[in-house]
């Protein structure tokens, strides 16, 4: 694994190895930006980076996504990091909710007007647990973008049923 870093000016350079990044901070010519994924900030600025040609590779899954940043001239690894969904949570939670407005409707409180115009599934909205699922990819693609200099984002393309 690697260490990103950033110039005084937040412009992603290339990432480091742990050690050059441990004697960095130990010397105080950088330090902490954010602590997942570590990234370090150098205390100067580099003039006219040349950063390596950075990928972002994204496995889609049921349950969870891998996401892999490779440097595509050496193909090594940068990060490896794993996406776990909060569909079964959302799910869950959607559930207790209906079981709640069910036990609500067969109190014996006042009358209730009946609510059915309201069922309509907006043409081209997805579920709950579909639209958290590409929320949290976009987001996780946004922050390595903000720390590495990436070059293309690739993503395996799977077919599922909504």
């Amino acid at each position: 694994m690697k260490v990103f870093v950033l110039d005084t000016n937040k412009q992603p350079l290339a990432p480091t190895t742990p050690k050059c990044a441990r004697d960095l901070l130990r010397k105080g010519k950088a330090a902490v930006w954010r602590r997942y994924p570590f990234t370090i900030i150098l205390k100067k600025a580099v003039p006219d980076p040349v950063p390596p040609e950075i990928k972002i590779k994204i496995d889609p899954g049921s349950k969870i996504t891998g996401v892999a940043v490779v440097n595509q001239a050496t193909g090594e690894v940068i990060l490896a990091a794993e996406i776990e969904y909060l569909g079964e949570t959302i799910k869950r939670r959607m559930q207790e909710r209906a079981a709640l407005r069910r036990n609500r409707r067969n109190r014996k409180t006042r009358y209730r007007k009946p609510r059915f115009l309201n069922r309509r599934r907006i043409e081209g909205q997805l579920p709950p647990s579909l639209k958290s699922r590409v929320e949290n990819i976009a987001t996780w693609v946004k922050r390595i973008n903000r720390v590495c200099p990436v070059a293309g984002v690739s993503l395996e393309l799977a077919k599922f049923d909504t």
